[in-house]
């Protein structure tokens, strides 16, 4: 299959271009430097010349924060730049693939969110992700929206790495215990959107390692986990605190937990759990450490 991956530079999108050239597709990776999506003709051009089969589409705005005073870009990427693909994506009918986001919900819900709740996003990166879900479901008619979680990977700074180094710095680490998610491994995200993008079961799905904890709950299980992995020890003592010791421009969903109803409903396997995803990354990046000392 020949596939268009953009934001191919991010951390997703590494590992998206990785698995896939792995599964012997034809891959066309592009980074911001390679395809500006918010210029429509470019986007046109590109897609044209390459005559995608599926186009996976991981760029994104992702400063939640400084979205919150950048609102025109925000949208213009998050919105105008999936209009501009989903156009395009339709003239050659080629299948989209929308990686979305757990900020479409407002996050005060009790239980897990399904894929068919009713969206209530509270700042401008969840609302301009939302925006860009309605516009390709709009104008696409083979489309995917693929929302997810706490995501982290090899590639680029993330909160597993952050935490890693923290702990081996600092006396003292207080961690955020009432917001709840599910962490995602790009590994395991990257392999999904592989087997979904072959099939025709289009829609809105959840995506995420199984299961849930706290973000104080994930560092636990961080640094128990690399001290087994990589026979790390952690200085810092790990202490539980709220949002509000944490003040920051953008609100953030006390619960991000999402059911993953369209995976078992469309007969896909469920991804595996966080905490079998956090192993496996972390053995990746042990890996990766013996690499560069060699």
């Amino acid at each position: 299959m020949r596939v268009l991956v953009t934001g191919a530079s991010g951390q997703l999108g590494q590992d998206v271009v990785t698995v896939l050239k792995h599964k012997g597709h034809t891959v066309m990776g592009c980074g911001r430097s390679e395809l500006d999506i918010t210029d429509a003709e470019q986007c046109k051009q590109a897609i044209l010349s390459f005559q995608p089969d599926t186009i996976i589409h991981c760029a994104a705005y992702t400063a939640v924060d400084a979205a919150e005073t950048d609102v025109d870009g925000a949208y213009l990427v998050n919105a105008i730049g999936s209009r501009n693909l989903a156009v395009a994506a339709e003239a050659v009918q080629a299948k989209i693939i929308y990686i979305s986001t757990d900020y479409v919900f407002d996050g005060k819900g009790t239980v897990p969110y399904h894929e068919y709740d009713n969206t209530d996003p509270q700042g401008i990166y969840g609302k301009s992700k939302r925006a860009g879900e309605v516009l390709t479901q709009t104008l696409s008619s083979r489309y995917f929206i693929v929302r997810t979680s706490w995501v982290y990977g090899m590639h680029g700074n993330n909160f597993v790495k952050t935490m890693l180094k923290l702990g081996q710095e600092k006396p003292q680490l207080k961690v955020v215990d009432d917001q709840k998610g599910s962490p995602t491994y790009t590994v395991d995200l990257a392999e999904f959107l592989s087997e979904l993008m072959l099939t025709e079961k289009y829609g809105v799905y959840h995506a995420s390692n199984s299961g849930a904890c706290t973000w104080y709950e994930f560092t636990q299980s961080i640094f128990a986990q690399a001290a087994d992995v990589l026979g790390v020890s952690f200085q810092a003592k790990l202490e539980p605190c709220t949002t509000a010791e944490f003040p920051r421009p953008a609100p953030r969903p006390a619960n991000s937990v999402m059911e993953h109803l369209s995976i078992r409903t469309n007969g896909f396997t469920d991804i595996r759990s966080w905490q079998e995803g956090l192993n496996a990354f972390l053995l990746e990046y042990q890996a990766s450490m013996q690499s560069k000392t060699e």
